[in-house]
């Protein structure tokens, strides 16, 4: 399988506090030994750089930890640090908890899941103080930790929850439903005057053998137009992810090779699929960066010619599909002379 990374970036740790409130799920794959983490937050790179990923620790083969609510470096290098000494989730809860580096607990969120380094079983734990900012609160599974901060309540929680457990597929799929699960206007409800649920988004997982910081699945968006949920965007470059990673060969019933040219595009755009059954429809779609939807084309057996004069210069992604499931995907660029 191959092994690709969309987003690679680096981000500063700020020794001072930061108010970095947010919804987020830690998780492992009991089977496979993957370990996961996905959120989003109202904030972005602007206040933050990397904006709701600097929440995020994986430790590949060991287990993931989330810091969120007022984020503080030291902490999150404390817990990093107990991991790999081997305490336990609820362990290191209770060191952190006891050894806050502001002596201010209360105002902090921790998720935390791991496997058991003795006998392999998954562990998991989550903490929420009580002077966090309202709607506040954790769950925890035996997999998995979900927390969130400053929400609409509950049921942004629950949300998360139900689509996780309900949705089949890799670690990586059940974390990006999970996520899809709090894209609730106002989930984060500083973000309601916008109409969306948050200002960035991720979703990250390891393979045992992984090197800390160089992941499987490590994608990102830290920043996104007005009015656009980076959760969309997100599951747009996770469905991209999908493919290009191999993650479900089985899907290629059959080989398909898509074209598209010129690429760089300017005025007009051919798209040719070889591969598929004659007289076979196919759905050919053209997306934005931020995963708006802007045009979709039926395929038959002739190539399709694509206006991109209608288009602003810029960055766009395809989507092929057989009206149950993705068969490729790519991206071309639009440009003016």
């Amino acid at each position: 399988m191959r092994k690709i990374t969309l987003f690679t970036f680096l981000f500063l740790f700020f020794g001072a506090s930061q108010a970095q409130d947010t919804f987020s799920i830690v998780a492992i794959d009991t089977i496979t030994g993957e370990i996961g983490g996905a959120g989003a937050s109202c904030i972005d790179e602007s206040a933050i750089p990397g904006g709701v990923l600097i929440i995020n620790d994986i430790i590949p083969g060991r287990g993931a930890i989330h810091t969120q609510s007022y984020w503080n470096a030291t902490n999150q290098t404390n817990a990093h640090n107990r991991m790999m000494e081997g305490m336990s989730p609820q362990e290191i809860i209770d060191w952190l908890v006891a050894h806050d580096s502001q002596n201010n607990p209360g105002v902090r969120q921790y998720g935390i899941v791991d496997l058991d380094p003795f006998v392999g079983n998954p562990r998991s734990a989550g903490f929420t103080g009580a002077n966090c900012m309202n709607y506040k609160n954790h769950i925890t599974g035996r997999n998995y930790s979900i927390q969130g901060n400053i929400l609409l309540g509950q049921q942004i929680l629950d949300s998360i929850e139900s689509r996780f457990l309900n949705t089949e597929g890799s670690l990586a799929e059940k974390l990006m439903a999970a996520l899809q699960g709090a894209k609730v206007p106002g989930a984060d409800t500083r973000c309601l005057p916008e109409g969306v649920s948050s200002l960035s988004a991720f979703i990250r997982v390891a393979k045992t053998n992984d090197p800390i910081g160089d992941f499987y699945c490590d994608l990102l968006v830290p920043s996104r137009p007005y009015g656009i949920d980076p959760i969309d965007s997100l599951q747009v470059l996770f469905d991209q992810w999908l493919i290009w990673s191999g993650v479900h060969d089985e899907n290629f019933v059959q080989p398909l090779k898509v074209s598209f040219y010129p690429n760089p595009a300017n005025d007009f755009s051919t798209i040719q699929i070889s591969g598929q059954k004659s007289g076979a429809n196919l759905t050919i779609e053209i997306l934005d960066m931020n995963g708006k939807s802007l045009i979709q084309k039926t395929y038959s057996d002739e190539p399709v010619l694509l206006k991109t004069a209608d288009y602003s210069p810029g960055m766009y992604f395809y989507r092929v599909s057989d009206g149950s499931k993705m068969l490729d995907s790519g991206k071309f660029s639009i440009v003016r002379n």
